[in-house]
């Protein structure tokens, strides 16, 4: 008999901060979404994807990713009923994620990297980057 699967891959960006509340055992939860781009009939669409985190991923999504981030994106699909405030069915399918990637590189808020002191010299007094003294 065949197994069945239930594994969903996403890589797309960020459309906002990611959510974290805490459940009352103190468990965090982590929601954020995805626009995930793909072309049909030479049109560009953009599909958006909730994801759910738990555990330890959702400390290091809040942690690290922010609006506008790439990341890949691996789970389950999972559909959630519930009933709106005027009684009527809401259906919402989700992503739980057991994994995620960042991609891409820094990004422009991100503070660059200081050299270490092997590059630097005292040069008249100020210091100064070896590295502006290569000649080409």
């Amino acid at each position: 008999m065949a197994s069945d699967l239930n594994r969903c891959e996403f890589i797309g960006r960020l459309g906002a901060n990611p959510e974290v509340r805490y459940a009352p055992s103190g468990d965090a939860v982590c929601n954020f979404s995805i626009a995930v781009n793909y072309k049909a009939k030479e049109k560009e669409n953009t599909e958006w994807v909730r994801i759910v985190v738990f555990g330890k991923w959702a400390g290091i999504c809040s942690d690290y990713l922010k609006k506008g981030s790439k990341v890949f994106v691996a789970g389950r699909m999972t559909t959630r009923k519930w009933v709106n405030k005027d009684g009527v069915d809401q259906y919402t399918t989700e992503i739980i994620m057991d994994y995620m990637q960042m991609l891409g590189g820094k990004t422009d808020d991100t503070p660059a990297p200081k050299k270490p002191d092997a590059y630097r010299q005292i040069k008249e007094g100020n210091i100064v980057d070896l590295e502006d003294d290569v000649p080409f």
